[in-house]
């Protein structure tokens, strides 16, 4: 199954991608250090979606509205009192000009969502957070979690009809955790 596969080449940079964005939380103090991840979750998902957006859309992925992450970051950053930043432009983020390779990149936002339910419980044992008020994009789907990873997954193992075709996906996904990965650090 191609969605095996992905995960395996991309391991390398899925966790030093993964160990920046931990430490980031464990370091965290306030609601500002929150308001402060959030905004590079959004600033970088941001600018990602809007490229997805030209190869993917309701027309060719009936979901795609949903699989959208910004506006729930951008709520729970005004939610908390913050200011919702400028997105990521230019060579801050992967290429993307075709659907295989926003694929390959919405790979790695969806995956984003799997540990969310994790970081919200840590958020909310460490912040003053009332109601889980900031908290809608790392709870994410909520119950649906698993169904929509389920189908996510099965999406892309029929997009890739190709070995060329998993390589183009499997290197938008790479570039696009290694590039979050230089953004976070910024």
């Amino acid at each position: 199954m191609f969605t095996e596969k992905l995960k395996e080449v991309t391991l390398a940079n899925h966790q030093q991608t993964e160990k920046i964005l931990v430490g980031k939380l464990k370091s965290m103090r306030s609601v500002q250090d929150y308001i402060t991840i959030l905004s590079s979750f959004y600033g970088y998902f941001g600018g990602l979606e809007k490229q997805i957006e030209r190869y993917l859309n309701p027309s060719n992925m009936a979901d795609y509205e949903e699989r959208r992450k910004t506006a729930a970051i951008a709520d729970d950053i005004k939610v908390l009192g913050g200011t919702v930043p400028a997105v990521a432009t230019g060579d801050e983020l992967p290429r993307i000009e075709n659907c295989l390779q926003a694929f390959g990149a919405l790979y790695v936002i969806e995956g984003s969502t799997l540990g969310g339910q994790i970081i919200s419980k840590m958020i909310q044992n460490h912040l003053p957070i009332q109601n889980g008020a900031g908290l809608s994009f790392f709870n994410g789907y909520g119950d649906n979690m698993q169904q929509m990873w389920t189908s996510f997954k099965e999406l892309l193992n029929k997009a890739a009809m190709t070995p060329a075709d998993e390589e183009t996906m499997a290197e938008a996904a790479n570039q696009t955790f290694a590039r979050f990965k230089n953004w976070l650090e910024k």
